[in-house]
């Protein structure tokens, strides 16, 4: 089994690096951290090393990983000091925009996918359909509206009805 190109941890999968399409292979710790955001901790001082790995893909990887952590001193003295070159720096900026950065989170800040199953937690009235959507409803195979981290999509009642990520819960 292939180590994390990020942490060196054991046990990882491959992780496709848009818009590109090169994997590499990720821990389930790095794995969740990229998906949800990398917040500053301890375990992403391994990027550290990964910013200069021969390959470009976990270089792209850490770079975006690194511009995720504005807040971090360290990650900014790490970005200001890493050599990448032309092209590999135009695929890191060129997938760091856009959807990758919006995460869907339910009333209690589980992440959303499509497809999941979510439970409407209060009562919502749904405007131009004459119905109200009623506490407890099922909402199945859930849509996640790509430019509103705030709106998933769901039928309820037989209608498809957009709904505010803050009135859901994931089932």
């Amino acid at each position: 089994m292939p180590q994390c190109s990020l942490c060196e941890g054991q046990e990882a999968t491959l992780l496709e690096v848009g818009p590109r399409g090169d994997s590499v292979p990720v821990c389930a710790t790095c794995r969740a951290g990229i998906e949800a955001g990398p917040v500053d901790a301890p375990h992403w001082q391994c990027l550290n090393e990964a910013i200069w790995s021969p390959e470009p893909a976990v270089q792209v990887l850490a770079w975006r990983l690194l511009k995720a952590m504005p807040e971090a001193p360290w990650a900014r003295d790490l970005l200001d000091i890493a050599m990448l070159e032309a092209d590999t720096l135009a695929w890191a900026e060129a997938g760091a925009s856009g959807a990758a950065t919006i995460v869907h989170r339910d009333t209690h800040g589980a992440v959303l996918s499509s497809g999941d199953t979510v439970t409407l937690i209060k009562d919502l009235p749904v405007k131009g359909a004459g119905f109200t959507a009623k506490r407890g409803t099922a909402v199945r195979n859930i849509s996640l509206v790509p430019d509103n981290e705030r709106q998933i999509e769901g039928r309820v009642e037989g209608q498809r009805i957009v709904i505010l990520t803050e009135f859901v819960k994931k089932s």
